[in-house]
């Protein structure tokens, strides 16, 4: 409330401001215009039609309007400069009680009142729009209405209210069957306040009434700066000082709490110490006030009673007017009423142990977990690591994904076309034919825990062959980082190849190979192709070499495992400095068997895309148990029945340390979570249709309402996904006809 004052009776203007409107003299530019409808709007709130009254001179401030000073304009000047002298005193708002609502709309533009207890809280206007002239006045008056909620929505949302406007069809707004495409909208809107609209005749203009009792001279209201600061603290507001302003608090000290501090502290043997000092003259920073309350610095002194505490650190953080705000944001607040020793700790600990702050607020701090680097392998193609590409356009051999294969040794690959629906039979017959033909069978396999590689038949065969299967804790596909690499690098040589020769993906996935074997690799120091085969790969650059390179067998031998030893030597130094740079990012974080902690997950539409705007589940579920440690930085959890579709292993940073509290409830978390730790929010209904037209063609969206653990929600989807995802959206349940 800068340039307003403040008192018992409401909120003024600041009649320095006003003596300085009052000698303005008249404009003679658009600038000095612009400074004075600068001034007086700051003070909008306080004039009743303020955008109908500085309509004339708005348009002075127009680029293609002629600066000419008229009636109008002078008339339009002096009744400002005249409401701001004689402006009313509005009323502080008051949470518990309802608001009332008057609004109105004309040709020039749109106002309303906020009222409560039959006195004005706030004034608001603006003038129309270009197209909102063409409005007819039913909408006229609807845009009122919105108006109104929009700009005093910190006040109305969340609270039941009354709104009241001059144009009597609105009241059967709700009941209309048909909507134009603004009442559409703005109805959507209205749905988000609790509220009922009733019909006000405009000769019943009881705000006028109501404004003409209420109206002061601003010069009545004035009083000097430590009179107000008396006055607060009368109220039993909080109020902070400084230099520039009064800073006034909502949270209150009543009469009741005060005498219930005075009797408890009569009980703190520490705070008798202190008052006998006081009494024997001693100056110490804490003194007693007329009413008997001991305060150290103004702050109330808080006795160590436990109950106390806590009765005060729970109004502190899950009261209505404080959400459960931070440690440092607590600390603050309290701290300006409250003292005693170890405060600010004892605030830490209740935050900490808060369930809901656990349960929903995200970390500020370094992901858990160092790095740790997987083993080196001994020879070629001893280990290797697969993933897969997919989501690719349908090539005429029906493949739409790349099975990419890797040896984590030698960093040499091999990209194979397949089909998304490929049998695990299939994809066997393919490993046989396309790896273990050319590289014998492998010891291990490094992989995610993509279903192929998590089947049944997968496994027997790998068991079978003699390897072992190393997959990726869920949902931490960081375990696997050589294929998703070698992926990043694929992708690139794919859109670069299909940009510039404009053929289809398959056919250029044969050179791609050829290209990232025969490229260099900076973590071994060389090609892929020489590290395999112990001699560089001979390409079209190599024309100007005459004759043949002949090696003998032994030579051979030597060479190549020479060349093994420096690249194991040279995969220690990248995997060492690797993890010096990972691990500055990262925080070492340990738990014991028999810990509870919570685990991460991350809602989605069930179409492929998190919400990124409409987070409003809880980050993470539980608390559940751990039972074993696996490895350095893995954990497996006791996962509930209702979770056993999930992998029991979680890479530390999925899960987070439960701080307990005898105060807490632990409820199941009703929600289904999917084995890439995501919650499905699924879709209710479909409420309207766009199309977009473009040059060639015309893109269809929908709107779907989607319902979830945290409500109703909407948002705009392209119709083909949505119909081929759920259509059983598209028709009417009760009918059996379509909606579009």
């Amino acid at each position: 409330f800068l340039g307003h004052v403040i008192s018992s009776g409401g909120i003024a203007v600041d009649p320095a401001k006003v003596e300085a409107v009052q000698e303005w003299g008249t404009p003679e530019s658009v600038t000095e215009i612009r400074s004075f409808l600068g001034l007086a709007g700051y003070y909008r709130r306080f004039i009743q039609g303020f955008s109908k009254l500085a309509l004339p001179l708005t348009q002075l401030t127009r680029k293609s309007q002629a600066f000419v000073w008229d009636d109008k304009c002078e008339e339009s000047f002096q009744e400002l400069k005249r409401r701001l002298t004689s402006a009313p005193v509005l009323i502080l708002p008051n949470p518990k009680e309802s608001f009332v609502v008057y609004c109105d709309a004309s040709k020039m533009g749109l106002g309303g009142v906020l009222m409560q207890s039959g006195q004005v809280v706030a004034y608001a206007s603006r003038q129309l729009k270009v197209h909102e002239r063409n409005y007819p006045t039913h909408d006229l008056e609807l845009a009122a209405v919105v108006f109104v909620l929009k700009i005093w929505r910190h006040y109305l949302y969340g609270s039941r209210f009354e709104v009241f406007s001059d144009h009597k069809s609105l009241k059967y707004l709700f009941d209309q069957k048909e909507l134009n495409m603004w009442q559409r909208r703005w109805l959507e809107l209205l749905k988000d306040y609790d509220f009922e609209l009733s019909y006000h005749p405009g000769k019943a203009n009881v705000v006028v009434d109501a404004l003409s009792r209420k109206s002061l001279h601003m010069s009545s209201l004035m009083a000097k700066e430590l009179e107000l600061i008396e006055e607060f603290r009368d109220l039993g507001l909080v109020c902070e000082r400084t230099t520039r302003s009064v800073k006034v608090g909502m949270l209150r000290l009543t009469n009741h709490f005060l005498e219930e501090v005075v009797e408890k502290q009569k009980t703190d043997t520490r705070l008798l110490k202190f008052k006998a000092l006081i009494e024997k003259g001693k100056e110490l920073d804490i003194k007693i006030d007329e009413n008997g309350v001991m305060r150290c610095r103004g702050r109330v002194c808080v006795p160590d009673i436990p109950e106390l505490k806590r009765m005060i650190l729970e109004e502190g953080h899950r009261s209505n007017l404080s959400i459960h705000p931070g440690v440092t944001k607590m600390c603050q607040d309290l701290k300006k009423m409250f003292w005693w020793p170890g405060m600010k700790k004892e605030i830490a600990e209740f935050v900490y142990a808060c369930l809901t702050c656990q349960k929903s607020k995200v970390e500020h701090q370094k992901p858990s977990g160092l790095l740790q680097p997987m083993f080196i392998p001994k020879w070629k193609w001893d280990s290797i690591a697969m993933d897969f590409v997919s989501g690719l356009p349908r090539t005429s051999k029906g493949h739409d994904m790349i099975w990419v294969v890797v040896d984590r040794l030698t960093k040499s690959a091999h990209f194979i076309a397949i089909k998304t629906g490929m049998l695990i039979p299939k994809l066997a017959e393919i490993y046989v034919e396309q790896i273990v033909r050319l590289h014998g069978i492998p010891s291990s396999i490094v992989s995610d825990r993509d279903p192929r590689f998590t089947s049944r038949f997968w496994e027997s065969l790998q068991e079978a062959l003699g390897t072992k299967l190393r997959m990726s804790s869920a949902y931490h596909p960081q375990t696997d980082g050589q294929s998703e690499r070698t992926i990043q690098s694929l992708e690139d040589l794919l859109r670069s190849c299909i940009l510039e020769q404009g053929v289809s993906w398959e056919a250029c996935l044969p050179l791609i190979e050829f290209t990232y074997n025969n490229s260099f690799h900076s973590s071994i120091g060389m090609a892929p192709f020489e590290a395999l085969y112990g001699r560089k790969c001979r390409t079209p650059l190599c024309w100007f070499e005459s004759g043949e390179s002949v090696v003998l067998g032994p030579e051979i031998v030597q060479q190549t495992t020479e060349k093994i030893k420096m690249i194991q030597e040279k995969m220690r130094v990248s995997q060492s400095r690797q993890k010096s740079y990972a691990d500055k990012r990262r925080k070492d974080v340990e738990f014991q068997e028999g810990d509870h902690v919570f685990l991460r997950v991350t809602s989605t539409t069930g179409i492929g895309r998190a919400l990124k705007s409409k987070k409003l589940t809880s980050r993470f579920i539980g608390p559940y148990q751990i039972l074993k440690r696996i490895g350095k930085v893995a954990y497996r959890i006791a996962l509930p029945p209702s979770l056993s579709n999930l992998h029991d292993v979680f890479h530390v940073s999925q899960l987070r340390k439960y701080v307990s509290d005898p105060s807490h409830v632990i409820e199941s978390d009703d929600i289904q979570v999917r084995e890439n730790l995501t919650v499905k929010t699924s879709p209710l209904r479909i409420e309207g249709r766009k199309v977009k037209k473009l040059r060639n063609k015309k893109i269809s969206s929908v709107k779907v309402v989607w319902g979830g653990p945290a409500g109703e929600y909407a948002t705009w989807e392209l119709e083909g996904k949505i119909r081929e995802s759920y259509p059983e959206l598209f028709l009417d349940n009760f009918r059996g006809r379509k909606f579009f």
